[in-house]
């Protein structure tokens, strides 16, 4: 039997096939393709074709995204809080949105964003001096709730009532869950848009009150200069994930791209660019 990532893993990707987030045209242009980009579509192919796409019109643009976010949930979910024997805790995975009543103020880490948030909103002349940079909606956050007396003590008496009183992990002081990674989903990466992610990574370091939570971008752009956009340089995003990047090497190496493929190994060997099948485990670091 497989191992369970591996099968959640497939699972993952035979739903963005059944959701039709990847796709083939009638034109033979994969739903996550430039189709003025010769090689963006070639590689997309060879991608498609490992996983067996079917050949369908493409998803709205904005349906893809959404559904892309949730399809990468679902992976989460399905695979990280069973990790207990490595990263112990009450976990849970979500999807954000303008219609979720939780938002980045929800965790203990950036509860103060709700109060500057209402000052604003009766003061224009702070408004306009603050903006709203420091107002962050990832896609999908992992978070973690808070841990009663019982279970902190259970082995062995670690607290009472004279110590760890402002500890954002117990329960009993009455704080908000912790936010433990920020999940940006990008199906492609076409414009300025996916420079986004970096914007929200940012303003998760510099508004934080506590520990930083994980920062990572997930993204099916089969161009790797394009993800490399993204994906060079350090200090704001974890790293990028591929939906599929052993497909994806395959596929560069068959159509024998050799700019592509270096910007790949320079990506994979400086370790900014990883597969999906990573994440969960180094979520459980």
């Amino acid at each position: 039997m497989d191992a369970l990532i591996a099968q959640e893993r497939k699972r993952y990707h035979e739903s963005l096939l059944r959701e039709g987030v990847l796709t083939i045209d009638k034109n033979g242009v994969p739903s996550n393709a430039d189709k003025s980009s010769k090689l963006s579509i070639n590689i997309a192919l060879g991608i498609a074709n490992r996983l067996m796409a079917e050949t369908h019109d493409k998803s709205v643009g904005q349906t893809s995204g959404a559904k892309f976010e949730q399809l990468n949930m679902e992976f989460l979910t399905n695979t990280f809080p069973k990790l207990q024997n490595l990263r112990p805790g009450a976990w849970h995975i979500t999807k954000l949105g303008n219609r979720n009543s939780m938002k980045t103020s929800s965790f203990a880490q950036y509860e103060h964003l709700e109060y500057l948030n209402r000052l604003t909103a009766y003061d224009r002349k702070l408004a306009a001096s603050m903006g709203n940079d420091y107002m962050v909606a990832p896609d999908v956050v992992v978070y973690r709730e808070t841990v009663s007396d019982e279970e902190i003590n259970n082995a062995q008496v670690f607290v009472d009532d004279t110590v760890c009183t402002m500890a954002d992990l117990r329960k009993k002081n009455g704080g908000l869950p912790i936010l433990h990674a920020s999940v940006s989903a990008k199906w492609t990466m076409r414009s300025d848009r996916a420079q986004n992610s970096r914007t929200e990574a940012l303003n998760l370091i510099r508004n934080r009150k506590g520990n930083l939570p994980h920062i990572v971008v997930v993204t099916g752009e089969p161009m790797p200069a394009r993800i490399a956009s993204l994906a060079l340089g350090t200090g704001d995003i974890d790293c990028v994930y591929h939906f599929a990047l052993y497909e994806l090497v395959e596929a560069v190496k068959e159509i024998g791209a050799e700019d592509a493929l270096e910007m790949l190994n320079v990506l994979i060997d400086g370790k900014r660019l990883k597969d999906i099948s990573d994440l969960p485990m180094d979520l459980a670091i």
